[in-house]
């Protein structure tokens, strides 16, 4: 479940965010005049629009959409002011109890149960408002837009299930989800994305072209299997990153894929932290009447074991900054409902490194892996993006609702540090309130694809804290003892997650480099000596190690050209008579057509340098 959002937090919503969180109240009150026993939970806004979860007896469904959409229209045209009374927790509860909250009246018989509970998130000390609008009374901190009327242009979209609170524990709830916007033409820019987006949508651009699978009867949700064409892709990324990071100065390290309890209850992920994102734990025993001997657990993340790496022998400040890299596989227990093809997955590869560095080194350290992150946004053609900023809460240091370590200096050093360093770079760049990670600062790397969807693909983030657990040292100049400053980075994100963005960015149409199939040889006919010919190309070609296949049937060359398109082939070399005689292929490039014959040589040497330098 999402931290609930502090009165800070919603005071710099955006004037979007006010109009689709108004949104949401409306949509509740169309609802109510539906179905008048709907019990409501949470409507916040969210990426790309709102929801609101209903517990109701009645299963909505799109069929529905156009009788509450109607209804919306009326509370609009109306246009209800948002009121905002303040009442005490005492008020609160027995409104909950009558159903008053979140209902058009009361409703004797019927309290408003999820409102109780939300009662209870709302911390001690704090303000509890409602905002009502015509009839609709509702628990909520706000903020809203000022009348009903001032919500634009708004559309539902789908129907989820969800959990109260996000527990499996708790009754399962129906979500509807919707958008708004300031007007109808900001609303059908969006949908014609989404169109776009769907056209896009990895897991089905992957299945057509057999990239990967999910086998969930056997092997399990979200634990992809990389087919023979999508571990290409997967190796040329492995490739790409190892030569960077390799000319950059990292050096590679492997571990295993478990390790004992003790290290994550040493590094702080257990035993409250990030335990709910960590498989269960293995359980030995000598014997079936013994006591746990001990736990093993999947590990979840890489940075523990490459603490220990460090460890393993002294250090002094001639071998920082040390840059260890590796391409780890782990794995976390995403929620099944928040499983999404490659984008959301239980085992997944990242491209991680970890640099150890003394606090005068941070700053060219992390230019450096801004430097990189943007070399590879240039190379992939990521025109827009933005590094998100993410700070901790000082009032969740210490206590019960304690989110970071308690280290308040040097939150606000390494926070001062990331941030100038941001500004010295001139990386465009947004700062996010209470989302650091619990050791340290973080930025998220968010990209756009060509079709306009954002996404977040990598993370940076700056750790002061887990360094001194483990009680990793490196001798000064001054021969003194220091704890390094460890930045964690994964420019590349996770094989799945970039992958998936790929696949979107350029709907399959790989460039030549990444492209799973490089070339098709396809020969007009089946003729022996044209077959032997093309079939010279293709050894020529596989002998520089290009994925180059071949086509020699007799089919029509129209009906080969088809295949080779829908399979999305980058580059195919097409060969009859007179091209074998004059020692010429025809080259047809996938999305561009016929670029017509050239020599065998020439085309090759071409074919060969956009691979190398991954120009095409």
């Amino acid at each position: 479940m999402q931290d609930r959002k502090t009165l800070d937090d919603r005071a710099k919503m955006t004037e979007l965010e006010r109009i689709r969180h108004s949104a949401a109240h409306v949509m509740a009150t169309a609802i109510l005049r539906l179905w008048p026993d709907a019990q409501f939970a949470a409507g916040p806004p969210v990426e790309n629009g709102f929801y609101y979860d209903v517990d109701l007896k009645h299963r909505i469904s799109p069929e529905d959409f156009p009788k509450i959409e109607e209804e919306m229209k009326k509370e609009i045209k109306a246009n209800n002011p948002f009121e905002k009374i303040v009442v005490t927790r005492e008020q609160a509860i027995k409104d909950s109890e009558s159903g008053r909250l979140g209902g058009l009246t009361e409703r004797p018989g019927n309290p408003s149960k999820f409102k109780i509970g939300n009662l209870e998130s709302i911390p001690d000390g704090e303000p509890i408002s409602y905002y009502k609008n015509g009839d609709f009374l509702d628990l909520c901190a706000g903020p809203h837009v000022m009348r009903t009327g001032n919500i634009g242009a708004f559309k539902l979209t789908t129907v989820a299930s969800a959990y109260y609170k996000g527990d499996e524990r708790n009754p399962q709830l129906q979500r509807i989800y919707g958008t708004a916007f300031k007007n109808k033409t900001e609303m059908e820019a969006y949908f014609t994305m989404i169109e776009e987006a769907k056209k896009r949508d990895h897991r089905k651009i992957g299945a057509e072209m057999g990239l990967f699978a999910i086998e969930t009867d056997l092997v399990g949700p979200g634990l992809p299997l990389w087919l023979p064409k999508g571990t290409v892709l997967v190796e040329e990324l492995e490739k790409l990153a190892k030569e960077t990071e390799f000319q950059a100065g990292y050096v590679r390290v492997r571990t295993p894929h478990i390790a004992k309890e003790k290290l994550y209850l040493t590094s702080g992920h257990l035993p409250i932290l990030y335990k709910d994102s960590m498989f269960p734990p293995m359980e030995l025993k000598e014997s079936d009447a013994d006591k746990i001997s001990q736990r093993y657990y999947l590990k979840g993340m890489n940075c523990p074991h490459h603490h220990l790496i460090f460890a393993s022998e002294p250090r002094s400040y001639r071998d920082l900054p040390l840059r260890l890299a590796e391409y780890g596989c782990c794995y976390r227990y995403e929620q099944s409902g928040e499983l999404f093809g490659l984008m959301r997955v239980r085992s997944l590869n990242m491209n991680d490194a970890h640099i150890y560095c003394g606090i005068e080194q941070f700053a060219q350290e992390f230019n450096a892996v801004n430097d990189m992150y943007q070399k590879y946004f240039k190379l992939f053609g990521l025109g827009k993006y933005q590094m998100r900023f993410s700070t901790h809460d000082p009032s969740r240091l210490t206590g019960d609702n304690a989110k970071y370590v308690n280290e308040p200096e040097l939150w606000k050093q390494t926070e001062d540090m990331v941030r100038q360093t941001l500004i010295d770079s001139k990386i465009p760049y947004v700062e996010v309130p209470n989302e650091a990670a619990f050791y340290g600062p973080k930025i998220d790397v968010q990209v756009w694809s060509v079709s306009g969807r954002e996404f977040t693909l990598a993370t940076n983030q700056v750790d002061f804290a887990v360094p001194k657990k483990f009680g990793l040292t490196y001798r000064d100049r001054d021969n003194s003892e220091k704890t390094p400053l460890c930045i964690h980075r994964a420019p590349l994100g996770t094989h799945e997650r970039f992958i998936g963005f790929l696949i979107e960015h350029y709907a399959g149409n790989f460039p030549l480099w990444l492209a799973p199939e490089q070339v098709r040889v396809l020969t007009i006919g089946d003729d022996e000596k044209l077959v032997n010919y093309a079939k010279q190309i293709v050894n020529e070609l596989r002998g520089h190690f290009v994925r180059a296949e071949s086509d020699f049937s007799s089919d029509k060359i129209n009906g080969k050209i088809q295949q080779a398109e829908m399979a999305k082939v980058h580059t195919m070399l097409v060969i009859g008579g007179r091209d074998m005689e004059a020692g010429n292929v025809s080259v047809r490039v996938h999305g561009k057509g016929n670029l017509g014959a050239k020599p065998r040589a020439d085309v090759i040497a071409e074919i060969l340098n956009a691979i190398k330098n991954r120009s095409a």
